[in-house]
């Protein structure tokens, strides 16, 4: 780890520290120390503390697969609920039960599950096989049942293998009784890198990236790794001299072929760099970004009248990569982060890492106004449209100039004075050490890759009414967006709280969490591939 920092360092690391404190051992002694369990007395005590309205939502999503349409003629075979990409927005107030039947018709045997992320729900429906429950064999039902007691903006997807990567994900939003905003309409704006049925699948992606850099054919021998391969950012250790630039853009097109040994990059993405994100900004190719299931050539349409106040919902439902995203012609007032009210910021674009949400104000001027999501360091755009009145069309390929303004990340913002933790010594303190890289794919916690079949065997524990803090320090050379269930931590002494947090490569990122939700809950990062490939950890309170 790099514990140098410097200002631009701290403004893009986040309110980290690396200070001095007593580390507890995140694995524990040799003997397994004894967890609550997910359904156990403690968590159902917690559920009943809850503040409920009475109302309850009964629905059923059925996971299937279909064919969608992308726009411009664009179809793509996938697995989505009910047929729709998006799926369908649920809508909730807080306090509200959500009884959510989970219908699995799934083709080819595939089990699945439903995560409600971000929700600090009952441990039990928390939808994370095997540690919550078992997943859902294809044929089968589970009806999630839960209050959503904190408003904001979720979303909710599935927790098993790379599925997030397909269209099995859709809007939660759970409104305020008391909303303090004051605006007219609401957009809710979900962003997703795509490939499932347009190049390839998921799995077959993860399949490719788990053989890892070494095992990967990338062209002829006679390059060098020092020169301008856009690739320094990938942990790859001695390459031999192989030119991993040679045949690709910095749109991530395909690599020259090569006779050389080793398997083809019909997926790996070379050559993807952001300064924001401290250098490699992703390893996996998408022929399309998308705004709201729509591709640029065919966008969505938001339509109102000039001079209304609206409120942006912006959510990231991508697997690999990060969006900076802003509205031609506007500034965004930057409202709220992860659910949770932050100090109001006006901004020009917000970088929206995966699994983060971020929402927004903005009053509209009269015309055609494009909201464009760059992919970043990625060379590619998704976009809609918002239109107030006549005007001409934007190009698909529109880059308006507020992208490259003022471009806020998590780290700048502050919470609201209302959700801001109270001042308190952090009873337990965990080093999360992320490790790992792209020479074998070999991402991981603290050096141990999850492991799905004996998910408590390392837990990173705590004990309920502890203040916990988390320091992420990331010895990779990538960034990770780190997301744990269950609760929201805080940046740093006076940062947003938020649930998912970019963790930049040789930085550490401290955060406070307040261990009020009893049960085993998932840490882990929030790229699809990363996680899968073990970079998760079982955070659980020992009973």
């Amino acid at each position: 780890m790099n514990g140098r920092m410097n200002r631009r360092s701290v403004l893009l690391a986040g309110l980290g520290v690396t200070g001095a404190g007593a580390l507890t051992a995140c694995s524990g002694s040799s003997s397994t120390p004894t967890l609550i369990s997910p359904s156990g007395s403690a968590v159902a005590a917690a559920d009943k503390k809850r503040t409920t309205s009475g109302r309850t939502h009964e629905l059923t999503l059925t996971a299937a697969q279909a064919m969608v349409d992308l726009g411009a003629g664009i179809t793509a075979r996938t697995w989505s609920f009910s047929g729709r990409l998006p799926g369908k927005e649920l809508r909730v107030s807080a306090g509200d039960t959500l009884a959510a039947t989970l219908s699995n018709q799934l083709p080819d045997r595939a089990t699945t599950s439903v995560h409600w992320h971000g929700i600090a729900l009952r441990n039990d429906m928390d939808g994370v096989p095997p540690a919550t429950q078992t997943a859902v064999r294809s044929g089968r039902n589970f009806t999630y049942r839960f209050t959503a007691d904190a408003p904001g903006t979720y979303f909710f997807h599935p927790h098993v293998g790379v599925q997030l990567d397909r269209g099995l994900y859709a809007p939660l939003i759970v409104e305020d009784p008391k909303e303090p905003l004051s605006y007219d309409e609401e957009w809710v704006i979900v962003l997703d890198d795509w490939l499932d049925g347009v190049t390839g699948t998921p799995d077959e992606v993860f399949a490719e990236l788990g053989h890892g850099m070494g095992g990967m054919r990338m062209g002829d021998d006679s390059g060098s790794p020092s020169g301008s391969t856009g690739r320094e950012g990938h942990d790859m250790g001695d390459m031999g001299g192989m030119d991993m630039g040679s045949g690709t853009d910095a749109a991530g097109g395909s690599p020259s072929p090569s006779s050389g040994s080793g398997m083809s990059m019909r997926f790996m993405l070379t050559g993807a760099r952001s300064p924001l994100l401290g250098g490699d900004a992703g390893d996996v190719k998408y022929p399309y970004h998308l705004v709201n299931g729509r591709v640029p050539a065919d966008p969505e349409v938001f339509r109102t009248k000039p001079g209304k106040r609206v409120r942006l919902r912006l959510i990231n439902a991508g697997s690999d990569t990060a969006y900076r995203v802003a509205l031609g012609g506007h500034q965004l007032t930057l409202t709220h982060t992860d659910g949770f009210p932050i100090r109001h910021q006006q901004v020009d674009a917000v970088l929206i890492g995966m699994g983060e949400r971020y929402d927004a104000l903005v009053a509209l001027d009269d015309g055609v106004f494009p909201l464009v999501a760059l992919a970043e360091g990625k060379n590619a755009t998704g976009m809609a449209l918002v239109r107030t009145g006549p005007g001409s069309t934007p190009k698909p390929t529109v880059r308006p100039k507020e992208l490259d303004g003022m471009i806020m990340t998590a780290s700048q913002l502050r919470a609201a004075d209302d959700v801001r933790l109270t001042s308190r010594k952090a009873d337990r303190v965990h080093r999360i050490e992320l490790t790992g890289g792209m020479m074998t794919y070999n991402w991981a916690i603290n050096g141990e890759r999850f492991d799905m079949n004996d998910p408590t065997a390392n837990p990173i524990t705590v004990e309920q009414g502890q203040r916990v803090r988390l320091d992420f320090a990331n010895t990779t050379t990538m960034w990770h967006p780190m997301h744990l269930h269950g609760h929201t931590y805080q940046l740093g002494s006076g940062g947003p709280r938020k649930d998912t947090a970019i963790v930049l490569p040789k930085r550490t990122l401290s955060v406070f969490f307040d261990a009020d939700n009893p049960g085993q809950w998932m840490l882990h990062c929030h790229n699809a591939y990363h996680g899968e490939a073990g970079m998760m950890a079982l955070v659980g309170y020992q009973s």
